[in-house]
């Protein structure tokens, strides 16, 4: 199998409104791909298209070899998925209702339900109409990981949990990947994602616009370079610096964007008597708002 998922020109509209604009895209067997964009850029409907919840309208789809809408059946079996907006039954227990899904599935050991409630901090005896948002997200991901499957698909997974069970998840992501199953993962926090991801793909609209692995979107950020002096000093001193593409003056600080190695700044500020610097690179949430902001190319 060359690809855990491949997606060709892939288009879905809903009338006037358009959901994907001609998305092509490949995931490698094994790895854990995020998935990024605000809400309403095209995530859930690619994910909806990746299932066979819902019909292209033109382009093609193949997820674990297999055609969706030919193969569903099959291809659910080695999947595990969590909805953006996951709901069940709340009249059952928690444990009732994942003993339900698990012998859907052909049966899922108790142990490893346990195993993962524990470690989300999940009550398996509350009745699911109880639950806070968060609690019913547990539910979600311990259906979605209990029976160990080749591929998960996950919308939005971390909506409403806490900042520790976020961690809890990450490590049962990554976990999962070094079992070998790919990991496909949908979010609109980057930062979520950067931990675990081995690439990432920011979508827009409908339209991929980056994709690239964590290191090398990050390798694309600037750097923040901020210089106080013990006596005022002229921004034009460092603009026209190589790497320097932004600098800006206010009493004795000076403020430069730096987008390459600082070695040019660092000996043009020698220069004068430096009392304080501070550099901070940009985040990947950043980067993340650059390519939705416009700036993208």
């Amino acid at each position: 199998m060359d690809a855990a998922i491949e997606l060709t020109e892939l288009t879905k509209t809903y009338g006037a409104r358009r959901g994907l604009a001609g998305l092509t895209l490949r995931v490698r067997p094994g790895e854990v791909f995020g998935f990024l964009g605000p809400n309403g850029a095209g995530k859930s409907t690619t994910i909806r298209l990746l299932l066979d919840l819902i019909r292209p309208t033109s382009g093609s789809v193949r997820v674990l070899g297999l055609d969706p809408g030919r193969d569903a059946v099959r291809l659910h079996r080695r999947v595990g998925y969590l909805a953006g907006d996951f709901v069940v039954d709340g009249r059952q227990r928690v444990g009732e209702c994942l003993d339900f899904l698990g012998r859907l599935r052909g049966g899922v050991a108790p142990a490893t339900v346990v195993s993962l409630a524990e470690r989300l901090d999940l009550d398996l005896t509350a009745r699911i109409k109880s639950l806070s948002k968060g609690n019913r997200q547990k539910v979600g991901l311990v259906q979605a990981f209990m029976h160990r499957p080749e591929l998960l698909i996950l919308d939005e997974p971390t909506s409403g949990l806490d900042p520790l069970v976020q961690q809890t998840f990450l490590e049962l992501v990554a976990e999962a990947a070094r079992d070998g199953a790919t990991v496909f993962m949908s979010s609109h926090i980057m930062s979520e994602v950067e931990a675990v991801a081995d690439r990432v793909a920011i979508i827009r609209e409908g339209r991929l616009v980056a994709l690239d692995t964590v290191a090398d979107l990050r390798a694309r950020s600037f750097l923040r370079v901020e210089l106080t002096f013990a006596e005022p000093v002229p921004a034009a001193e460092f603009t026209g610096l190589p790497h320097v593409t932004e600098a800006t003056a206010d009493g004795t600080t000076v403020t430069c964007r730096v987008d390459g190695p600082p070695d040019a700044l660092v000996k043009a500020a020698a220069r004068h008597t430096v009392t304080g610097l501070r550099a901070d690179s940009q985040d990947l949430e950043e980067l993340f708002h650059t390519y939705y902001g416009g700036d993208a190319r």
